[in-house]
C-alpha cells in the first residue's frame, strides 16, 4: 500500500492517518504486553493441569479484571468474544431467545451501527415487535420518546453510547432508568467510546455491553461483552456451542494474546483517558478552526459539544466526499455516504439526522486520535482544503480527457 500511495503522490509523500474511528493502531505498549503469549507463555487457557495452562488462564484474568475496572463492573461479568459485532449478537439474540416468553418488543435507534440494526432485521423476520426511534438534526434521541416507546413488553433496548459516524454521545444513564424502570435489559454498543470517554455500568444501568480492542489502541480480532450478573441478573442464549468456555456463553479456544492485549490497552486507557481526551479534543478544534479559515460552507454534522473527542464530521459545500478522497489517497478518511450493491445511497445515519442527499455526500469523517500531531492535521488541512478549491474550481468530468484538462488548468 505505501509502494501504492507512493507512486501515485511520489516518493516524498508521508500518509497521515485520520480514520481512528474505523480502526486504531496498537500501542507499542499493548504490544510489548501481548508478545511473551505468542511464543514462551503459550498455553490454552482451558488447559487446568499444568504451568502454561495456569499462565494462560491467570492472563486471561488479569485482563478481565482490567477490562472490568475501566467500565465499573466486576471481572466475571466480562466474557470474551472475537469482537464487538460477535457481543452484539450475543446480546441481543441472547436476550431475545431467552425472554421472548415475557415479550417481543425491542426498542431501537435508527443511527446504530449495522452490527445491531441487521440482528434487529433478523429479529423481525421472527416475529418480534421492532421500534426504531428517530434521532434530531444533531443525531440526539428524544428521552420522551424513549419513555413513551419502552412498554411493560419491551424485553430490550438497545442504543449505542457513541455514534461511530458523527460521534453523538446518548444520555445513556436516563435510557438505562427508563428501561430499569420498565423491566427492560439495556443494551449499549460501546465500541466507539471505550476507554476515551467515561462508562460506569452502574450508574448508568447498562444490563449489556458490547466492546472491542481495536478501536482502544489494542489488537483486532478480540473483543468483549459485559453481562450483568444481579440486580437484575442477565441470561443470554449462547450463539457458538462446543466446550462451555466463558461460563458457557461463548464456546471456543481464548485468544490469550489478544485478551492480553485488550487488557493492556484498559489498562492504559483507565490511566490516561482524561489526559488524551483533552489533547484530542484540542486537535480537534484546531482541525475544524483550519478547515473553516480556509474555506467557506464548511458545517458540522452533529453537535461541536456532547460528542467523542476524536470525531469530527463536515460537510464541505459543493464538492464530491469520494472524489475528494480519490485525489488524497495519503491521508487516511473515511466518507459521510457509504455504497452497497453498487448503488450509491447517503449515509443512513446522516439520512435520520435529516441530512439532504447533497449534504451527506459531501461529508467526510476525521477520526483523530493518541498518536494524532498537530504536525498532521495541519499537513492534511492544507491539502484537503486545496483539493476541495480545486474540484469546485473545476469539477471532475465523466470524460477522462476533460478531467486531465481540468486538472492541467487547475495547476
Amino acid at each position: 500500500m505505501i509502494a501504492y500511495l507512493s507512486a501515485l503522490c511520489g516518493d516524498k509523500m508521508q500518509p497521515i492517518y485520520l480514520d481512528n474511528l474505523a480502526t486504531t493502531p496498537v500501542d507499542p505498549r499493548v504490544l510489548d504486553a501481548m508478545l511473551p503469549y505468542f511464543r514462551e507463555t503459550f498455553g490454552n487457557a482451558a488447559s487446568q493441569t499444568h504451568l502454561f495452562g495456569h499462565r494462560a488462564v491467570s492472563a486471561v484474568e488479569e485482563a478481565r479484571a482490567h477490562i472490568g475496572c475501566l467500565i465499573n463492573a466486576e471481572a466475571r461479568a466480562i466474557v470474551f468474544t472475537s469482537g464487538a459485532t460477535e457481543s452484539v449478537n450475543l446480546a441481543i439474540k441472547g436476550v431475545a431467545q431467552t425472554y421472548h416468553d415475557r415479550g417481543r418488543r425491542i426498542v431501537t435507534a435508527r443511527t446504530e451501527h449495522r452490527a445491531v440494526l441487521d440482528v434487529i432485521d433478523t429479529l423481525e423476520t421472527d416475529g418480534f415487535e421492532i421500534v426504531r426511534l428517530d434521532v434530531d438534526s444533531d443525531g440526539h434521541l428524544s428521552l420522551d420518546a424513549v419513555d413513551e416507546a419502552v412498554t411493560p413488553d419491551t424485553i430490550l433496548v438497545s442504543i449505542m453510547h457513541a455514534n461511530n459516524e458523527v460521534g453523538t454521545l446518548h444520555d445513556i444513564a436516563a435510557i438505562g432508568a427508563i428501561a430499569r424502570d420498565r423491566g427492560a435489559f439495556l443494551h449499549c454498543d460501546a465500541a466507539q467510546s471505550l476507554g476515551k470517554t467515561p462508562i460506569d455500568v452502574e450508574t448508568m444501568k447498562i444490563d449489556l455491553l458490547s466492546i472491542s480492542a481495536h478501536k482502544l489502541y489494542g489488537p483486532k480480532g478480540v473483543g468483549a461483552l459485559y453481562c450483568r450478573r444481579r440486580d437484575p441478573r442477565v441470561r443470554l442464549a449462547p450463539q457458538v456451542h462446543g466446550g462451555g468456555h466463558e461460563r458457557g456463553m461463548r464456546s471456543g479456544t481464548l485468544n490469550v494474546p489478544g485478551i492480553v492485549g485488550f487488557g493492556a490497552a484498559a489498562a492504559i486507557a483507565g490511566a490516561e483517558m482524561t489526559a488524551d481526551s483533552e489533547r484530542v479534543m484540542d486537535l480537534r478544534q484546531h482541525l475544524l478552526a483550519a478547515l473553516r479559515n480556509g474555506l467557506d460552507g464548511i458545517t458540522v454534522n452533529g453537535r461541536e459539544d456532547a460528542s467523542l473527542a476524536g470525531c469530527l464530521n463536515v460537510a464541505i459545500d459543493r464538492i464530491d466526499a469520494m472524489q475528494l478522497l480519490e485525489r488524497i489517497p495519503e491521508i487516511a478518511l473515511s466518507t459521510g455516504s457509504a455504497c452497497t450493491t453498487a448503488i450509491p445511497q447517503p449515509s443512513h445515519v446522516l439520512s435520520a439526522m435529516g441530512l439532504e442527499p447533497e449534504r451527506a455526500y459531501a461529508s467526510i469523517r476525521f477520526g483523530l486520535g493518541r498518536f494524532t500531531t498537530r504536525a498532521e492535521i495541519d499537513s492534511a488541512a492544507e491539502r484537503i482544503l486545496a483539493t476541495a478549491t480545486e474540484l469546485r474550481t473545476c469539477p471532475p468530468a465523466d470524460d477522462d480527457a476533460e478531467r486531465t484538462s481540468c486538472v492541467r488548468l487547475s495547476t
